[in-house]
C-alpha cells in the first residue's frame, strides 16, 4: 500500500516524496505540473481524476494548494476551487477507498488577524486554542478545508490530522520592507525564533501525522520550530526583542556581528508547537540554537533537504518588485 502525495512538484510535496523514496517506501505523486516526483499529472479539482489515483493507497498527504502569494494573481473562486473543492474531492475519494490516514497541510495564516497585536500590546502566544480569524482568501479557504476534514472524520470516520505549518519557503519575504532591511539568511535565521520551520522538520511532522492519524482520529497541530520564548517574554518581545534574545543566547551578539547580521527589533507572535511534540512525538531539529551552532562552525543552518530542493517560486512570471506580484 502506497502513500499518495498531492502537490508533488512543490517544495513540501517533493520533500516528502524524496524522503519516502529514500526509505524505500511506496509513494505516488500527484500535481498539475510534471516533475521528476509527479506520477500523475492532473487537477484535484477534477473528482474523476482524483478517484482514479486511489487504488492501493493507504495514506494521503495533501499538500497541494494555492498559496498566499497567489492572492494577487488568482481569483477568490480559484482559491475556493483548489483549496476547498479540491480538498473535498480528495476527502470523498479517500473515504470511499478506505484510506487509513489523511494529512492536510494547512497554515498558521488561518489565525490571520489574531497574529498582529495592537500597538503597545504584548506579542501573541499562538496555540491551537487561539480562535482563527482569517484576513484573506488564502487563510479563509484553508480554514474551510480544515472544517471539511473534521466533518469527514465525524461523518465517515476518516482519520485526519491537520498541520498548521509556519513558513518554510526559501524565497525572499513577501514584504518589501523586510527584504530591504535584512539579508535573506539573516531574516530567516531570526524567524526560526518564532515563526519559521525547516522543510526537513515539516516532512517529519507530516510522516508522523500519517502514521499516527488512525489512533488520533482528528486533531490540529501547529508545526513550527521550537521557540525559546515563554509567556513571560511576550511583553518584552513587543518592545525590544533583541534584548530578550541576547539574554537567552549570550553568544548571539558576537556571532551575528561577525556576519553583519541584526536581530529583529520587535516580535509580534510566538508559534507554540508543544502539542505536536507531545501528541505526535515530533522532535524538530532546526531551531535558533541550531542557527548559532551553524554560525559558530561556519556552515549553512538549513537542512540538507532544504538545500537540495532549493527555491521554486510561486509564479512563472517575473515581477518588477521582487519575487511576488503587487496587488493593485
Amino acid at each position: 500500500m502506497a502513500t499518495l502525495v498531492t502537490g508533488s512538484a512543490g517544495h513540501l510535496g517533493e520533500a516528502i516524496i524524496r524522503t519516502l523514496l529514500g526509505r524505500g517506501a511506496p509513494v505516488r505523486g500527484l500535481d498539475l505540473k510534471p516533475s521528476p516526483f509527479t506520477d500523475a499529472v492532473g487537477s484535484i479539482v477534477d473528482p474523476g481524476f482524483v478517484r482514479r489515483q486511489m487504488d492501493g493507497v493507504a495514506a494521503v498527504i495533501h499538500t497541494a494548494t494555492l498559496h498566499k502569494p497567489h492572492v494577487a494573481t488568482h481569483s477568490k473562486q480559484d482559491f475556493v476551487d483548489t483549496n476547498v473543492s479540491g480538498t473535498l474531492n480528495l476527502l470523498e475519494a479517500s473515504a470511499a477507498a478506505g484510506v487509513k490516514s489523511f494529512v492536510f497541510t494547512s497554515t498558521t495564516s488561518a489565525f490571520g488577524s489574531q497574529l498582529r497585536p495592537e500597538a503597545g500590546q504584548a506579542a501573541v502566544w499562538v496555540t491551537e486554542d487561539l480562535p482563527p480569524v482569517p484576513k484573506n482568501i488564502y487563510g479563509t479557504t484553508k480554514l474551510m478545508a480544515e472544517t471539511l476534514c473534521e466533518l469527514f472524520f465525524r461523518e465517515r470516520g476518516l482519520p485526519v490530522v491537520v498541520l498548521r505549518t509556519s513558513r518554510f519557503f526559501p524565497e525572499d519575504d513577501d514584504d518589501p520592507a523586510m527584504r530591504s532591511a535584512y539579508a535573506l539568511d539573516n531574516a530567516q535565521a531570526n524567524e526560526l525564533l518564532y515563526r519559521r520551520l525547516d522543510i526537513a522538520d515539516a516532512v517529519s511532522a507530516h510522516l508522523l501525522a500519517a502514521e499516527r492519524a488512525p489512533k488520533i482520529g482528528f486533531a490540529r497541530y501547529i508545526i513550527s520550530a521550537t521557540s525559546p520564548f515563554e509567556p513571560r517574554h511576550l511583553a518584552a518581545l513587543a518592545r525590544d526583542a533583541a534584548s530578550v534574545v541576547r539574554e537567552l543566547y549570550p553568544e548571539c551578539a558576537r556571532l551575528y556581528a561577525a556576519h553583519g547580521w541584526n536581530l529583529f527589533a520587535a516580535i509580534d507572535r510566538v508559534y507554540v508547537n508543544e502539542r505536536a511534540r507531545r501528541e505526535l512525538g515530533w522532535r524538530p531539529e532546526f531551531d535558533f540554537a541550531h542557527v548559532l551552532r551553524s554560525l559558530r562552525e561556519g556552515r549553512d543552518f538549513r537542512s540538507a533537504l532544504a538545500r537540495e530542493i532549493g527555491s521554486k517560486g510561486y509564479h512563472d512570471t517575473v515581477f518588477e518588485d521582487g519575487p511576488y506580484p503587487v496587488a493593485s
